[in-house]
């Protein structure tokens, strides 16, 4: 007899749909009868929508990983190795993966076992017995996931306490990026980059920079580490807890997250912010291309791209995140995606823009003003502040440098 499994997927607390396992290492998702039914249904994805609208039910059995919809839940590289390690699971298995981390991901939707459902014992097929810590693989893995290569956990502040990571892993209002492995100063870089976002007037979520030895309950192996850490509120909590549900841009076009380099441009990304969203959401976006081009951040990618449902039902463009001057750490002349032609920086020029407001059927003025007003603004504050910023000399030249190969700069 196949054995199977059974994992509930909720959105907003609501069992909406079922993931199952069925033999060998195959998943299948299938909405349930009352979200399909209600026509007043929260919006689980933009890539659950044919082209007129209408919810898509039926869907093909993924070998080994999940849909990529709920791929990009989790989290990538060494995050995901370090977590998949802690529950004695293999990395490519997602549907275990979820099983463990699936309480905190981001946005609404939650994963949990159906009821009645046990841990399959062939989950730790690939390990030694001496490698599984114990039987519970939730307490391992701290059942938290963000999507994202860099390691961060959830965290609770408290005026008094400040930051501290919960002993399971779930809940938790603020982010906490801890050091690169790779590359120095990385939270304070983007906390810089990020700053200067907000100073011209993007709409960047709060952050902090604070010591690590300041921070509580910090798991054993990570707990060694020094310098500075980047805390940031999640935009997609409440304060009083709620949920609010986001979706990345490889979400939205259903691609894997290894393929996030590859399968769309700007202008794509444009087209569905237009459609979607307001017109103050396409002048955000414009504001944030030109931003990132300005200061050399070659890892905009789609899981750097999100959109949020703050009625459930209707997207506009999240909160800025993941603001990197990338080439502070390696030389670099294109940015992570197509603008509409090209993705060199050098590239980026009014002729450009042009091009991809044609193609994206935004307004050529809107788009060609918001960037000399972006770059105007830019040039304001970083005089201004980039001596304050906590920014090695060597970043700043670099910048500085890059700049001046930037046509509409």
């Amino acid at each position: 007899m196949t054995d199977v499994s059974v994992l509930d997927v909720l959105l907003y607390g609501e069992r909406v749909g079922t993931l199952t396992r069925v033999g060998g290492d195959r998943t299948l998702f299938a909405f349930n009868d009352d979200y399909t039914a209600d026509v007043n249904r929260p919006t689980m994805g933009l890539g659950f929508k044919d082209t007129s609208g209408e919810l898509i039910t039926e869907f093909r059995p993924i070998q080994t990983r999940v849909m990529p919809f709920f791929s990009n839940l989790l989290p990538e590289g060494y995050m995901r190795t370090y977590l998949a390690e802690r529950a004695g699971v293999k990395s490519v298995r997602e549907f275990f993966l979820l099983w463990v981390l699936g309480m905190d991901l981001p946005g609404a939707i939650t994963i949990r076992p159906a009821e009645g459902e046990a841990w399959p014992p062939d989950a730790h097929d690939d390990f030694d017995e001496d490698q599984v810590r114990n039987d519970d693989p939730h307490e391992n893995a701290l059942r938290f996931s963000l999507a994202g290569v860099q390691l961060k956990f959830s965290a609770i502040y408290e005026a008094r306490a400040g930051l501290s990571i919960p002993a399971k892993g779930v809940g938790g209002c603020w982010i906490v990026k801890l050091p690169s492995r790779e590359y120095e100063g990385v939270p304070e870089n983007e906390y810089s980059m990020m700053t200067l976002a907000r100073l011209i007037g993007m709409d960047v979520p709060a952050i902090e920079l604070i010591d690590i030895d300041t921070i509580r309950n910090l798991p054993k192996g990570i707990d060694g580490l020094k310098g500075q850490a980047l805390a940031i509120e999640r935009f997609d909590r409440l304060t009083d807890g709620e949920t609010v549900h986001i979706e990345d841009f490889a979400q939205v076009f259903g691609v894997y997250p290894e393929e996030k380099y590859l399968k769309a441009s700007a202008r794509n990304l444009a087209r569905v912010i237009a459609a979607e969203g307001s017109e103050n959401d396409v002048v955000e976006f414009i504001k944030r291309l030109t931003f990132n081009t300005l200061i050399g951040n070659a890892d905009m990618h789609l899981k750097n791209w999100s959109l949020i449902y703050p009625d459930r039902r209707h997207a506009a463009l999240a909160p800025a995140y993941d603001f990197v001057s990338t080439i502070a750490y390696m030389q670099d002349d294109k940015a992570a995606l197509n603008y509409s032609r090209t993705k060199r920086f050098d590239g980026f020029s009014e002729d450009e823009l042009s091009h991809l407001a044609a193609k994206a059927l935004l307004p050529e003025k809107l788009v060609l003003d918001t960037a000399h007003e972006t770059v105007a603004l830019f040039h304001q504050h970083w005089r201004a502040e980039k001596g304050n910023l906590p920014l090695s000399a060597d970043t700043v030249t670099v910048i500085d440098a890059h700049i001046q190969t930037i046509s509409i700069a």
